[in-house]
């Protein structure tokens, strides 16, 4: 899959994509980066170990977060996508669900759209995405957790999030999926999304999967958002271990080796 210009393999290694949040509310690391120079110094790091992507999102979507207007959530991702354009030569993700944002963004060189409603809130958002033939990752959310069989549902949805992607154009080679770990979804629920990820191989489409540092990892280890690091791990190597293409990640050096060190594994030390 060409993300930016770069390929990516959609099979057989996990890359990393590093999220940087220019919100000042994020739920780990809000008012870190809304800086300029704070933020471009965060992205030359998180490059430098290891990072193959870089996500920018300028809502957060922490339980309770209030909702952005388009001006607002564009003059926050904007300047930051042009100015790590210009520095970097890095695959940029922007991570909204809004139709003018992600037009905005792709003006400004987004590679990539990750939307976190899977095409389902804004119903212009999926021709913006199909006229531009970027690829868009579509993540798992719905108003509601009345589950039947939740594995089932979780596919369901995720499988109706691809037709909307389909009808507007969007090519099947152009999708990633996620399972939407930490949206509406139960503490027990998000386990065994995370537990079960290979059974969202049967829609065909490569996965990511983002764990970092949320409340499934801070209610199982009791630790606060800053202290989820080695739960994170354990959800990244799982990743590995279920075929994942990406994780998404705010500890991007510890990631990257324990992805390093789990494909060594599983591959008997060849190549």
């Amino acid at each position: 899959m060409k993300i930016g210009n770069r390929e990516f393999q959609t099979e057989g290694h996990t890359y990393v994509m590093g999220i940087l949040n220019v919100t000042p509310d994020s739920f780990s690391d809000g008012g870190k980066w809304n800086d300029r120079d704070r933020a471009l110094k965060h992205v030359e790091e998180m490059l430098e170990q290891g990072a193959d992507m870089i996500d920018i999102g300028g809502e957060s979507t922490r339980r309770g977060y209030t909702l952005l207007a388009d001006d607002e959530e564009i003059a926050r991702v904007v300047p930051m996508i042009e100015a790590v354009k210009a520095n970097f030569n890095v695959p940029i993700s922007l991570d909204t669900y809004k139709s003018k944002v992600a037009e905005a963004g792709i003006k400004a060189g987004a590679d990539l759209i990750n939307d976190i409603w899977g095409l389902k809130y804004d119903d212009k958002i999926a021709s913006v995405i199909a006229n531009s033939g970027l690829p868009c990752c579509l993540m798992h959310n719905r108003k509601n957790q009345d589950y039947g069989d939740f594995m089932q549902d979780v596919a369901a949805d995720l499988a109706d999030s691809v037709h909307l992607a389909e009808l507007a154009g969007i090519e099947d080679s152009k999708i990633i999926l996620d399972p939407g770990v930490g949206f509406a979804k139960s503490y027990e629920q998000n386990l065994e999304v995370i537990n079960s990820l290979e059974e969202l191989h049967v829609l065909g489409y490569p996965l990511l999967l983002g764990c970092s540092r949320k409340s499934v990892i801070g209610l199982t280890l009791n630790l606060p958002a800053d202290q989820r690091v080695e739960g994170t791990l354990v959800t990244t190597v799982l990743a590995v271990m279920k075929g994942c293409m990406f994780v998404r990640v705010h500890d991007v050096g510890e990631n990257v080796r324990a992805i390093k060190m789990t494909e060594a594994i599983v591959r008997g030390g060849k190549g």
